[in-house]
């Protein structure tokens, strides 16, 4: 890049960093880093000169960052403000030439690369497998590039600060005088007539996403299982709460930030929705060639000031926990691990003991490791050794990412990746993203989990999360929904079954011995099938999505309903639209079919940017009824997509895992019905028809909406419920539907090998309520 000049002129302001984010409403792009960043203070900006794009490798971008040309003589540039800063000379902020400041510039930030890299981003480092669904994609990175911040430094004083280019004087000089205006304004209202910008708070408690409280429980169960197999020593296992929510992250952000004072605050909105981490933990700080991290692991509730006796004795027994310090030793291994890949041979030096550090709510032990970077090593070198951040996955690092990938319901987005900056002058400098709130969809969530080892607690794991997220969500107004007890049938060998702890486990309140392996099998779903192994895996988003229509009399049914669908899928997967003339290509190919078949249409991503849209006809599938329905399990199931990958459900009944001839029924990790491997699925309980919730887990099919229409304009009941094995065996009736089978009788595997008649009547009745809605709107 351009060698550019470092222009900085302190401001006349006096506000928040919060406030000042406020000044930039509007502008394209803003964000806000507070807390610790860059030696302490804020960094706030808008307007970027460059936005990565999709494509882009975004490590390799991080070393894309200009020389900076630092006089010892400051030079102002058409005497209106703007000059070189060497050594201690600045510009005077009221445009009247050259004035004195001191500091110099040892903590000028100026400008570079700001946003934030998301946790998927590890699977550009390492081969992984496809991570869980994603009820709501965001990017997998968000980074552009500013010439220009403003920066509140550890002193409390504003500047503006510039990576100046020789074309970019002009433009520069507008912005100076734009912002310097903005924060003047904001810092002459009072404070009470400006205060921080409000946002609604949510108007429903957050929820433990996907299969809920159980669902983590019995994934933390079978981690600990792994653990005592020697898979792994240590997996960080998260879920995500999540509630709806239509507001402005910015000013979520500043409300919370002023609360809670995160130390490495990042707020990133976006035109989508955008992010707001709350962050207490630094992933990577890098200063010319010196790197250090500052790995979180170990935690327990903080009440009351640092000085309550209370809170002491809850330092005191963190600092005790053997169980916190095992996971907190693992992870600075793990972290000296890494560093070790690009630091210089014997240059990495590790903190002997953890201090445990007062944060929101929380104590958290905290240690540093530092290095030496060797000479030819840059910032996207760096990252790829290190991410995603040891703390956040597990030890070994792949195979832990392999195991939260198999047991977590749901993908990470930002949560657990890394935000913050990259700078010429400042260096590199990225927090972990924990206590981080994602908006998108009119969605809300925040993720917590915690390092799982040999003597986790599966329902302590839980209320964990519940310790960790609850100051964050209450900083914005919200309440985090109550979780059931642990159950009875999972007793401690002491005595009674023990209630969850109003804290974190600790060894002044937890029980005197882990619950054993009997309680833990307790916690699990019943020993049933899974999903996956070695040898299967999630789907790949990257090989495509497909739609199957049925067509009649030379017709596709709901041809509409199945390309919205699969439109809505290509845009929110690849950001890319289908062909105009898809549809009319769908209804030449069904006309030209003189009996019942079907159309397949399957639309993939090419390596151009482009996407690759195929329609096929072939024969309708033969079913042998009724349809089995083997149950395995598939932790958040397959997700809201249809996927053109479907090596996972076809090997099933060849590597034995569900009976040959049956069709795959889908449980999540708590033992609930998601969906059939080609359809939905409906029990009927006398005059009710009952079928599981379309809430991200499952696919929301097109003939499961007709059908749940259909069969209410008839005057069934139906409902959108829960539904486990011993409801669904004690069901009067099973279905499966499909765009193809229409509605079909079911049971599950091991039951009497025919169907009710219960069950073959409402097929028949809801395949003639089905075909006659179709035949409606001919």
């Amino acid at each position: 890049m351009t060698a550019v000049r470092l222009l900085r002129v302190p401001l006349q302001a006096d506000c928040s960093p919060q406030r000042a984010l406020r000044a930039l409403a509007g502008d394209p792009w803003p964000f806000a880093l507070t807390g610790r960043w860059a030696g302490g203070g804020a960094i706030v900006g808008s307007d970027p000169l460059r936005l990565a794009a999709p494509d882009d490798d975004p490590f390799a971008l991080l070393d894309e960052l200009p020389a900076v040309d630092l006089p010892h003589a400051a030079d102002a540039v058409g005497g209106g403000g703007v000059a070189d800063a060497g050594g201690a000379a600045v510009a005077d902020a009221s445009g009247g030439g050259v004035a004195e400041a001191g500091g110099g510039v040892a903590d000028a930030v100026g400008g570079g690369w700001f946003g934030w890299l998301g946790f998927g981003l590890g699977a550009r480092v390492e081969r992984l497998a496809p991570p869980p669904s994603r009820p709501h994609p965001l990017p997998p990175f968000q980074l552009a590039y500013y010439d220009h911040v403003l920066r509140l430094d550890a002193d409390g004083r504003w500047w503006f600060e510039a990576l100046a280019a020789p074309e970019r004087e002009a433009a520069l000089q507008r912005r100076l005088t734009l912002l310097r205006d903005r924060l003047a304004d904001v810092s002459a209202a009072p404070t009470s007539a400006a205060p921080a910008p409000a946002t609604p708070p949510p108007r429903e408690p957050f929820r433990i996403a996907g299969g809920g409280a159980p669902a983590h429980v019995a994934a933390v169960a079978e981690c600990v299982e792994r653990i005592a197999a020697g898979e792994i020593f240590q997996a960080n296992v998260c879920l995500r709460f999540e509630t709806a929510w239509e507001g402005d992250l910015a000013a979520l952000y500043a409300g919370a930030s002023e609360r809670l004072h995160p130390a490495y605050g990042a707020a990133f909105p976006a035109p989508w929705g955008g992010v707001a981490s709350l962050s207490p933990e630094l992933f990577l700080r890098r200063r010319g060639r010196a790197v250090e991290t500052g790995p979180i692991k170990g935690t327990i509730a903080r009440a009351g000031g640092d000085d309550d006796p209370a809170a002491a004795a809850a330092r005191a027994a963190l600092a005790a926990s053997a169980k916190d310090r095992a996971e907190h030793v693992m992870i600075v291994d793990l972290m000296r691990n890494d560093l070790g890949r690009v630091c210089a041979y014997g240059s990495i030096e590790a903190e002997r003991a953890p201090v445990a550090e007062a944060h929101p709510g929380l104590w958290h032990l905290v240690s540093r490791v530092r290095g030496t970077l060797r000479p030819e090593v840059g910032d996207g070198e760096l990252l790829r050794a290190t991410f995603p951040p040891g703390s956040v996955t597990g030890a070994p690092k792949v195979q832990a990412l392999h195991v939260i990938g198999e047991l977590e319901g749901s993908g990470r987005e930002l949560y657990t990746g890394a935000a913050g900056f990259a700078s010429p002058l400042a260096g590199l400098e990225l927090n972990v993203a924990i206590r981080t709130f994602e908006a998108r969809d009119g969605r809300l969530w925040i993720g917590a989990g915690g390092g799982i080892v040999a003597d986790s607690d599966p329902w302590a794991e839980l209320e964990e999360c519940h310790v960790k997220a609850r100051p964050i969500v209450a900083a914005i107004g919200g309440e985090i929904a109550p979780h059931r007890a642990a159950p009875a049938t999972a007793p401690t060998p002491a005595t009674a079954p023990a209630p969850v702890p109003t804290t974190a486990p600790t060894p002044a309140t937890a029980p005197a011995h882990r619950r054993d392996a009997a309680a833990l099998q307790a916690a699990r779903v019943p020993a049933l099938p899974r999903a996956l192994s070695r040898a299967r895996h999630r789907p790949d988003p990257a090989r495509g999505l497909f739609e199957t229509l049925l067509v009649e009399d030379g017709r596709a049914a709901r041809a509409a309903a199945h390309l919205a669908r699969l439109a809505d899928g290509a845009a929110a997967l690849y950001g890319l639209p289908l062909p105009d003339d898809l549809g009319a290509r769908v209804a030449e190919a069904a006309a030209a079919q003189p009996s019942p078949c079907r159309v397949r249409v399957a639309a993939t991503p090419r390596p151009d940017g482009t996407l690759a849209c195929a329609v096929t006809t072939g024969p309708l599938p033969a079913r042998t009824l009724p349809v089995v329905l083997a149950p395995v399990v598939l932790p958040g199931g397959l997700g809201a997509r249809k996927w053109l990958d479907r090596d996972l459900l076809d090997r099933l009944a060849p590597d034995g895992a569900i009976p040959p001839g049956s069709t795959a029924l889908l449980l999540d990790g708590d033992g609930s019905l998601l969906e059939a491997a080609w359809g939905s699925v409906f029990a009927l309980e006398g005059e009710r028809l009952v079928t599981p919730p379309a809430d991200g887990r499952i696919l929301p099919g097109i003939t499961r909406a007709a059908l749940l229409e259909a069969a209410a304009a008839a005057g069934m009941k139906v409902r959108e419920e829960t539904i486990d094995l011993p409801r669904a065996a004690a069901a009067d009736a099973l279905l499966v539907s499909s765009a193809l089978a229409l509605a079909l009788p079911a049971r599950l595997a091991g039951a009497d090998d025919d169907a009710p008649t219960a069950a073959n009547e409402l097929a028949a009745r809801l395949r003639a309520l089905l075909r006659g809605a179709v035949a409606a709107t001919a």
